[in-house]
């Protein structure tokens, strides 16, 4: 399998050259040349190993069709060694728990840092190790968190050999409990740098790097952002797993709502979809910061500025430059490179919006790919926290509930509506104490987190003072 950048260049690479490199040369994102097809007979097998040898195997077979660079008895020592019940909590991994008529929660949260980014970012780590080490090479990761993205890429890459992190984040955007488990980290290979801004500007900031090519290749950058292709790739196996749950049989279709800023997670259905998996609809569920809802209703994509980005309760989706559209977009658009500069590189900086209501491609989105969607607002979030407490003993984090709330809305009969869990309530404690009066569980190993020295630097959302800064950490 090869792969090719959204913007054009065609130029074909392997799977460890981009899972080292990040963003294509010419700032694109990078897509496999096709999607691998999963006939019934596949699905039929994979249904199979999942059920009776577990989630490694499972992500094994699914990441062997894209990776044809790592041994396939070294590919499956990965996948064993990341998805393991004690790492993950239980032997499903992804357990499916059924909340009401027709709905589902799927649990990708029950990983180190309690996020449904886990899923991705253990195997991610454990590849960068691997690959590193057998060039002998090091990289330095330069990475943008909303919030879940930093904690999951640090715990992942804590201690790991030939690999240092330099993760922005927006300056007290985050909740309490997601800031101290970045800045309580003292590895020697983590550097964690507060961003005066939001989010978006610390995304800009990563990208201006990366396409500085020259910095670049004499620093070695690389990304855990699902702007890497690899990162997105592990997250299609949770959909298959989830459907092999849901079902009896491959005739059998399900619905997945996937609350989404970065467009990564969702993105990653539509990879599944794409492959073959029988997906009927996938809805977008976003917050008050709604570009992704927008563009599904009116073929609009605008993108908002800083000052008008809202600051909510659901803080991990606090974006408005959503990085994984372009790859969307890119096979929306019959896969026309040029088009995706034109649009992507040169109508969004010009502008800050491009408009397809009129282009004949836009009602595939719902039709051809499935694609749905729906927003929530805080006053959403808190009713849907306290009702599914109140009536199925259940509590859900604040990004979950815009999912739940978003779901309910799209539930067709006949076909189970999953819902993507994307971490546990205690990371947004303060809102959910709002919503049921009560305070969520705490993980032991968490408590007291809030009160631990914090080891973080204040920078401007600059990207020369971001490039010195990982000038001056790296030898």
């Amino acid at each position: 399998m090869k792969y090719i950048s959204t913007r054009g260049d065609q130029s074909p690479k392997h799977f460890c050259d981009i899972l080292l490199e990040g963003l294509a040369p010419d700032g694109g994102l990078y897509l496999p040349e096709h999607y691998p097809k999963v006939d019934d007979a596949t699905l039929t097998r994979w249904r199979g190993v999942y059920q009776n040898q577990g989630y490694a195997e499972l992500a094994h077979e699914v990441l062997s069709l894209y990776i044809d660079d790592i041994p396939a008895a070294d590919l499956k020592a990965l996948c064993r060694k990341t998805y393991t019940a004690e790492v993950f909590g239980s032997p499903e991994i992804v357990p499916l728990r059924p909340l009401e008529a027709g709905i589902w929660l799927e649990a990708l949260s029950n990983g180190p840092t309690l996020a449904f980014k886990d899923m991705a970012m253990q195997l991610l780590g454990n590849l960068f190790e691997y690959e590193l080490a057998r060039r002998g090479e090091e990289l330095n990761i330069l990475g943008a968190t909303s919030g879940d993205t930093g904690s999951a890429a640090e715990y992942a890459m804590r201690g790991k050999k030939g690999v240092r992190v330099f993760m922005t984040s927006p300056q007290g955007r985050m909740s309490p409990f997601q800031q101290a488990q970045m800045f309580s980290l003292m590895d020697d290979n983590i550097f964690n740098i507060a961003v005066e801004g939001v989010f978006d500007d610390c995304q800009d900031m990563v990208k201006a790097v990366s396409n500085d090519l020259d910095f670049k290749r004499r620093y070695k950058i690389g990304t855990v952002n699902s702007i890497n292709w690899a990162r997105l790739l592990a997250q299609v196996v949770y959909y298959f797993a989830g459907y092999f749950q849901a079902t009896q049989k491959n005739t059998e279709k399900v619905s997945f709502t996937v609350p989404s800023g970065n467009f990564g997670n969702v993105c990653a259905g539509h990879v599944a979809r794409m492959m073959g998996l029988p997906i009927a609809r996938l809805v977008v569920a976003t917050n008050e910061n709604d570009v992704l809802d927008e563009f599904f209703k009116t073929g609009v994509y605008r993108v908002r500025a800083s000052a008008d980005t809202h600051e909510t309760s659901s803080p991990s989706m606090d974006i408005s430059k959503a990085s994984n559209f372009e790859r969307f977009v890119f096979d929306l658009l019959g896969r026309d490179g040029a088009r995706i500069k034109s649009l992507f590189g040169d109508a969004l900086a010009r502008v800050g919006f491009f408009d397809l209501e009129a282009h004949p491609a836009f009602s595939q989105a719902a039709s051809r790919y499935g694609f749905d969607s729906g927003k929530s607002s805080h006053a959403d979030r808190l009713a849907t926290i306290k009702d599914t407490y109140e009536r199925h003993a259940m509590m859900i984090d604040t990004h979950t509930a815009d999912g739940v709330k978003v779901a309910r809305e799209h539930v067709q009969a006949g076909v189970p509506m999953i819902v993507l869990e994307t971490a546990l309530p205690i990371k947004f404690a303060s809102t959910i104490v709002e919503a049921t009066g009560r305070e969520p569980d705490r993980p032991a190993k968490f408590n007291g987190i809030e009160a631990l020295p914090k080891r973080v630097v204040l920078m401007a959302a600059d990207v020369q003072a971001i490039k010195a800064f990982v000038a001056s950490h790296c030898p």
